[in-house]
């Protein structure tokens, strides 16, 4: 099951870099996550300050 960015997101793109299939990208207003290349391998959620990404 893909992860997804939850509206609690604050659009800082600490989870971009983090993501190995690169899936994360800047949305409008908060990043969002490819669900289609996800790859549920969950090492974009402790990069996260704000705990916005759920699996």
């Amino acid at each position: 099951m893909a992860y997804k960015i939850t509206d609690a997101c604050i659009s800082c793109g600490a989870c971009v870099s983090e993501c190995p299939v690169n899936c994360i990208s800047e949305g409008s207003p908060i990043y969002v996550i490819a669900e289609g290349d996800c790859i549920s391998c969950g090492a974009c959620v402790p990069a996260c300050p704000v705990d916005a990404i759920v699996g």
